[in-house]
């Protein structure tokens, strides 16, 4: 059994003189103050990367900077998927008994530490060095070609798009620490100004400050709701959007299959989401490719209500990477603390569904969330 004994975020947004450790350290100790317990407890560390700090042993360089002495040890680099795939690999040694209490940290001042234009080089590693790199490819532009095949392929609007954005928006407004809280319209995003046709500059997720730390155990918490994580998957069947064989099929359904066999569960056993949200696209895709919105119809669905706060199935009640905020490895982990979150406060037995993706649809990892009786 393995338990989700804390999680915490800093504040998404601008943290001026703030470093990656200072970030990663003030989200730790959230997470420590949460469980009620002192840093000694702590016998496992997963760290993420952080592209203000490329440190070949960043998960050493942490536990040196905070004062801890693990028996195990990861630092992980999957793209956005890093998070969730970080608390996947925190279960399995658990589950294999290496580690007892593990730490899960990952941030950056990627907003305020990188120079013009270092976030946008640095996430252009992914791409292809021979068939995309050399055309000037960057992650946005990739990101256009999938929306572009999105709306000609299932005959949605770009206004269609735009609704996930301002219901992200929206939820970001009612969750303290989000990186952009005013609201937004469906004509304020249309009329954003482009960045790579069809996408929008409120179609895409702002760049942040910000760090994210949980921490698991096989010992249940001692106050508090108890939520455990069930069931966890994950698909790797491309790295480069040139080299995908299917546009509708990119692993996530993978991911989630094992995750739901994992789990012994279905998609109507799911009543909250945290879904991976790089840019409105990320999100329909997801959303329809797993089968919690209809081919074409995710944004439609969220305007309709479905996925509010009080709606049938909760999306990133925090306000998603969107509008919460991307820090990097940290932006995705806020997805599976909003779910912990949610479960800890519901009124229902439902479970929790987290689903992150890195690169350009290229690595998915998938967790499911149980609140226990």
């Amino acid at each position: 059994m393995t338990w989700l004994l804390a999680s915490a975020t800093t504040a998404y947004g601008r943290h001026e003189g703030k470093s990656a450790l200072a970030l990663m350290a003030e989200a730790a100790q959230a997470a420590l103050d949460a469980a009620g317990l002192e840093a000694g407890a702590i016998d496992g560390l997963v760290c993420g990367y952080a592209t203000t700090l490329p440190h070949l042993m960043l998960g050493n360089v942490f536990a040196e900077h905070f004062g801890l002495r693990p028996q195990w040890l990861q630092s992980l680099q999957l793209g956005g998927a890093t998070g969730v795939a970080m608390a996947i690999a925190a279960m399995a040694a658990i589950q294999s008994g290496m580690a007892r209490t593990v730490l899960v940290v990952a941030g950056e001042n990627r907003l305020t530490g990188s120079q013009p234009g270092g976030a946008t080089k640095a996430l252009s590693q992914v791409l292809d060095a021979d068939y995309e790199q050399p055309l000037g490819a960057i992650i946005p532009a990739q990101y256009a070609l999938l929306a572009s095949w999105y709306l000609a392929e299932r005959k949605a609007r770009e206004e269609d798009l735009a609704a996930l954005a301002v219901l992200m928006r929206r939820h970001a407004s009612q969750t303290t620490g989000a990186h952009h809280q005013k609201p937004l319209t469906e004509a304020d995003v249309m009329a954003s100004r482009p960045i790579a046709t069809p996408l929008k500059l409120l179609d895409c997720c702002p760049v942040s400050d910000g760090a994210a730390a949980f921490i698991l155990s096989a010992d249940a918490p001692q106050k508090g709701a108890q939520v455990r994580i069930i069931g966890a998957g994950q698909a790797h069947q491309h790295q480069h959007l040139c080299r995908m064989p299917d546009f509708a099929a990119t692993g996530a359904v993978a991911a989630m299959t094992r995750a739901m066999a994992q789990a012994r569960c279905g998609k109507e056993d799911v009543g909250f989401l945290g879904i991976y949200d790089s840019f409105s696209i990320t999100l329909a895709l997801l959303l329809e490719e797993l089968g919690f919105a209809g081919l074409g119809k995710a944004g439609q669905e969220a305007a309709a209500g479905r996925f509010d706060r009080d709606g049938d199935l909760p999306l990133n009640p925090h306000g998603g990477l969107l509008s919460y905020g991307h820090c990097g490895v940290a932006g995705g982990m806020a997805h599976l603390a909003a779910v912990h979150h949610a479960l800890r406060h519901a009124d229902n037995d439902r479970l929790g569904y987290v689903h992150a993706d890195g690169g350009v649809m290229s690595a998915h990892a998938a967790l499911i969330l149980e609140r226990a009786a």
